[in-house]
This record gives structure tokens, sequence and C-alpha cells, in this order.
């Protein structure tokens, strides 16, 4: 059990809890058991550990989304093949973005100067860091498509190629992200 967890609520002594208190019991009972576990099982698999708390998050998520958690018959084997997928998924994600090839953009990084005005650059990092916020709020597959397509320049034959999925549909997620990029730096410039 993690020592940092909160106590999970009680049940009330008059009776089970309502279904939606039940669940409620059943995934906090899951994140306060196996939370450390989880956090072993991919400290060991992956190389950027940054990345740990939230492949773990990825498994509560998942737990989250399911219709009945409190039906799960073994809670220790459903947690680490869950675990287990969502680190499948990351690799998959990964291999698709080519994420061994990019370095981390450190905030010590120092650069020469040049001509470019200073408040010029400030807009730009805004604009940089407004964009990567606009890009999370994305579906993944329409930001994959996003990010292939119009920062690194594939054709969208490569990029459909590359996601596993037809060229229309990787036009139809490109169309959607483009549309709510457009819309967000529309809101943006008239701040």
């Amino acid at each position: 059990m993690d020592r940092d967890a909160e106590p999970i609520p009680q049940q009330a002594e008059d009776g089970p809890p309502p279904a939606q208190n039940r669940r409620g019991l059943v995934l906090a009972r899951l994140a306060q058991g196996y939370g450390q576990a989880l956090h072993r099982f991919f400290e060991r698999r992956v190389t950027v550990k940054a990345d740990v708390p939230d492949l773990v998050q990825d498994v509560y998520l998942r737990l989250s989304r399911m219709d009945d958690p409190t039906a799960i018959e073994k809670p220790e084997h459903f947690l680490f093949v869950t675990a287990a997928n969502v680190l499948k998924d990351s690799a998959r994600r990964a291999t698709v973005r080519d994420t061994k090839f990019h370095d981390e953009l450190r905030d010590d990084l120092v650069l020469p100067s040049s001509d470019i005005p200073a408040d010029r650059v400030l807009e730009s990092k805004e604009a940089a860091i407004r964009l990567q916020a606009v890009l999370l709020e994305l579906p993944d597959r329409s930001r994959d498509v996003f990010v292939l397509r119009v920062m690194e320049g594939l054709k969208m034959a490569d990029v459909a190629r590359a996601l596993g999925i037809s060229t229309r549909a990787a036009e139809k997620h490109q169309a959607r992200a483009l549309a709510h990029v457009a819309a967000a730096f529309e809101d943006w410039r008239h701040r």
C-alpha cells in the first residue's frame, strides 16, 4: 500500500453503498493498493523515468472508463495486464512519433542572440506554448496526424500508412485538428 495515499472513505454502517459509491471505493482501493507496484512496474520497463506517473495515470484512466470496475475478479492480474497494454500503446505512439530521435527542450538552453526583437521572440514563445496546449486538447489520433503532416511535413499517404488508417480518415483528422487550432488561435490573437 502507498504510504502517502489518502484514506479510503468508509462504507456507511446502515447498508451497502450505492453503486456509484461502490465504484469509487473500488477505484480508490485499487489506486491505493497498487500505486507503488505500478510505479515499480513502469520504472523497470521505461527509459524516461519522467513518463512513469503518466503511465500509471493511464492505467487509472482506463479503469475509470470501465462500466463496472466492481466486477474485476482478480484485480492484481487485471491491473498489470492493463499496465502492459498501456506500455505497448505508449511504445506504439513513441514509434509513430520517432520520439527517440527528439531531444528534450531544456529550460536552461541559451541560444546566441539574433537581430529579432525580444518582444517578437517572447510572442513566438507564447505562441509555441499556446500551440502545445491546443494540441493537447485534441484526440490522440488527430494530434498525431497534425504533427506528422503539418509539423513534420510528411505526405498525407505517409501519415496514413504510419498510423495504419486510410488516407481519407487521415484527412478528416487533419481537418479537425486544423479547425481546432485555427479557432484557438483566432481567440488568442484577439485577446
